[in-house]
């Protein structure tokens, strides 16, 4: 492991916005991936159809086979450095069920690239009303992702040509959304980038001198590693669980909250499954205690695999994670086509956990800025509304007050392929 701070990276934006390209490049660039490599994926992409135009983007995509037939926490991670910071890319970008995996990716992130596409048309779509780029916004600010960077990419495309008004424009309208969302847009740098010729990747670029600013490598390089909340009771949300021949069940997970020592006494909730945590790993390399921020694989003594599942919370059983039947949630909706009422059941997903869940009560109508109820026991929400609300998961899953344990206090509410809302525990009003 490097001895530089780590920080975990996810790459956010519309669907072919050129996340995957941007990514790949930046991984060729900085000596991640072999030049051989990058021909190789050429040639593949060639006999596609599509040219060569899939080959960075199948650096990171090329992880998801790897994904399925590997068994430790490295294969769903790609590495890299800057000089200063040793990096963790979540998540291939792309997937089916990317936002599935973006909010579960995000809530593990540290930092994230925003990145938009300054073609035309598709700029348009991808920051209008129904865009990713807006919900990927809002998620990642409810997820409490507080240092982004964003990557107006495509400068190269035929409808753009490296031009410093239409550069300015897309900056401009994103800067209004990232207001809206809750961010001070001076503490972000916007980078005029082309993913696929690379330029301002790591070096600055010849096509676009009128841009005075850091290039994307400069700007990860400036990230900070957030304080590590290791005075807080243990948690460690479950991401997957295997079972490895000679070593037995290993759960993987990110630690959010304390410490995680081997032969500490553990408990898995909702379930309340108690173990003995033997040994545990971080990008294959064997370490005696994990903090927070680490990406961990353990071994667990005495329990089977089938035990614990995707969305459980692992912490000590001197101060177990929290098992909620009820609680009242602060949510802003960002986009419903009618309009939520009492009974609304959809997808309520936080941290790891996927479970479905019935807005109870609607309690009160708040303004997202200022938190003040505009509106008592209204009869329904409809989108750009803030509200407190009664949510009752359909059976008991671990979720933390906000104000107690953020990383577990946040949440998003999904439904017919979109997120709904976002929001944050406000308190647990029936324990499991």
């Amino acid at each position: 492991m490097s001895a530089k701070p780590h920080l975990n990276l996810i790459v956010i934006g519309h669907v072919d916005h050129g996340k995957s390209t941007m990514t790949g490049n930046l991984l060729y660039q900085t000596g991640y991936i072999d030049k051989k490599k990058i021909e190789e994926y050429a040639k593949e992409s060639e006999k596609t159809g599509a040219g060569d135009t899939f080959k960075f983007a199948w650096v990171l995509d090329s992880l998801k086979e790897e994904r399925e037939r590997g068994v430790t926490i490295d294969l769903s991670f790609q590495k890299f450095e800057t000089p200063k910071i040793f990096y963790t890319i979540i998540d291939a970008p792309g997937h089916r069920d990317f936002i599935k995996n973006m909010i579960t990716g995000t809530s593990q992130a540290d930092c994230a690239i925003l990145t938009i596409s300054a073609r035309k048309g598709e700029f348009e779509v991808g920051v209008g009303p129904g865009g990713q780029a807006r919900e990927h916004a809002y998620l990642a600010r409810t997820l409490g992702v507080n240092q982004l960077a964003v990557a107006i990419t495509k400068m190269d495309d035929a409808t753009v040509e490296w031009s410093q008004t239409r550069y300015e424009e897309c900056k401009k309208e994103v800067e209004a959304l990232l207001k809206v969302v809750g961010y001070d847009t001076s503490k972000i740098s916007f980078i005029p980038v082309s993913g696929w010729t690379g330029d301002n990747l790591s070096k600055p670029s010849e096509k676009m001198p009128w841009y005075k600013g850091p290039t994307l490598l400069q700007v990860l390089d400036s990230f900070t590693q957030p304080p590590k909340p290791i005075d807080k009771p243990l948690r460690v949300p479950i991401q997957d669980v295997y079972s490895i021949t000679g070593v037995g069940t290993v759960p993987v997970g990110r630690v959010e909250t304390g410490i995680l020592k081997e032969g500490d006494k553990v408990v898995f909730m909702p379930g309340n499954v108690s173990g003995e945590c033997k040994s545990i790993e971080t990008h294959h390399t064997r370490i005696t205690q994990a903090e927070p921020g680490d990406n961990i694989g353990f071994n667990i003594r005495g329990v089977e695999k089938g035990a614990i599942h995707r969305g459980d919370v692992m912490g000590h059983p001197d101060n177990p994670p929290t098992v909620a039947k009820e609680f009242i949630g602060q949510i802003i909706i960002i986009s419903h086509p009618t309009a939520i009422a009492q009974g609304y059941t959809p997808v309520l997903h936080a941290h790891t956990a996927t479970m479905a869940a019935t807005f109870t009560e609607l309690i009160a109508k708040i303004d997202p800025r200022t938190g003040q109820t505009i509106q008592e026991k209204p009869d329904f929400l409809k989108t750009g509304d803030g509200a407190l609300v009664r949510l009752r998961p359909l059976s008991p899953m671990v979720i933390e007050p906000y104000s107690q344990i953020p990383q577990l206090g946040r949440f998003a509410v999904r439904d017919m392929g979109s997120t709904i809302g976002v929001g944050v525990v406000k308190e647990v009003t029936e324990k499991g």
